[in-house]
């Protein structure tokens, strides 16, 4: 059985989600089938570039179609919740960018959707799926940080004038954009929900979105997360785990980390494959990983991955809520209800 994507828009994520799967040479039993974006033209120069078969016109004709079995959505955040729905009413599978939804009612509504038609769906934090986290976690439960106390991460990246980021009616926000990453690192390796959340920005730009915060996350027995998101300045954006046996650290960009320093300061590599075209983002060719995983769950029955539940979407979502909350980010969405 071969998995057959679908690509929904042709921008920057989409062409690097493409180029990541069709280079990669033990990409198994999947292939990118089709597309569609808003702008026909700009779809057919994309599925020209990349070789992809067939071009739609609209979304609702590629979820309507019989060519694909799942949709890769890359679009902007305010269309995440309609177009997983399109496609899930559809029959499709869904992999839809991170973050999931604007909010925690959409994601809920759109997992309950989800799981009623028996769909896998998940949120695409391709984190999750770096060798390097994969070795991280093997070694947190084989105990060689010992108790893990405290987790400090950092990602800065001066993208401040970026319409995605700064713009409200474009979902704007930098804990939407790159907190969702710091935020995932977090609860990748402390399991549970923080207790308590704490949150310190800065005011607010002139259409109303976060560009700065500092999140503290406590966590029972003591536990801590001191998170830095800032999309002024470019920082040294690494993760360093800490436990009662000593520390590591996923080396920059630590949100697709290809080096781990362990304890003692030995460092292990996991280099990327090549590409023919360039990439628009550090490190997407490690966007595989998360469609190898995808691919393994529909083939055995799967509605979500274990390494990227829906429950660990729904906490993401939960807490986005409370950090846009506490920094008075609000948007219409917010006001909506949700089947």
């Amino acid at each position: 059985m071969t998995v057959r994507w679908g690509i929904v828009c042709a921008g920057k994520i989409c062409h690097d989600f493409v180029n990541a799967v069709n280079s990669y040479p033990n990409k198994g039993d999947q292939v990118i089938a089709a597309i569609a974006a808003r702008n026909k033209e700009r779809a057919t120069e994309f599925a020209k570039l990349h070789k992809i078969p067939k071009v739609y016109d609209s979304y609702e004709a590629l979820a309507a179609s019989a060519d694909i079995d799942i949709a890769y959505i890359g679009a902007l955040n305010p269309d995440h919740y309609a177009l997983s729905k399109l496609f899930l009413e559809h029959g499709k599978h869904v992999l839809c960018e991170k973050p999931l939804c604007l909010n925690f009612k959409q994601a809920q509504s759109i997992i309950k959707l989800a799981e009623k038609k028996k769909l896998f769906f998940m949120e695409g934090v391709w984190s999750r799926f770096a060798p390097s986290y994969v070795a991280l976690e093997k070694d947190i439960k084989d105990g060689k940080l010992g108790e893990v106390k405290f987790v400090e991460v950092n990602l800065g990246v001066p993208m401040a004038n970026v319409d995605r980021i700064s713009k409200k009616e474009l979902g704007g926000s930098v804990v939407l954009d790159i907190g969702v990453y710091v935020l995932q690192l977090s609860q990748f390796v402390f399991k549970d929900e923080p207790v308590r959340v704490s949150v310190i920005g800065e005011p607010l730009n002139e259409s109303g979105v976060d560009l700065m915060e500092t999140i503290v996350l406590d966590y029972k027995d003591g536990r801590r997360a001191v998170l830095n998101i800032n999309a002024h300045i470019k920082m040294w954006n690494k993760a360093t785990i800490y436990g009662t046996k000593g520390r590591y650290t996923l080396e920059e960009n630590f949100n697709f980390s290809t080096a781990l320093t362990r304890e003692g300061g030995k460092t292990e590599y996991f280099p990327l494959h090549e590409s023919p075209l360039p990439y628009n983002f550090d490190n997407s060719a490690g966007l595989v990983y998360e469609t190898l995983e995808v691919v393994r769950c529909i083939k055995n029955g799967l509605i979500e991955s274990p390494r990227m539940s829906h429950k660990e979407s729904l906490t993401l979502a939960k807490l986005e809520d409370e950090v846009r909350r506490q920094i008075g980010v609000h948007f219409d969405a917010d006001d909506q209800d949700y089947p």
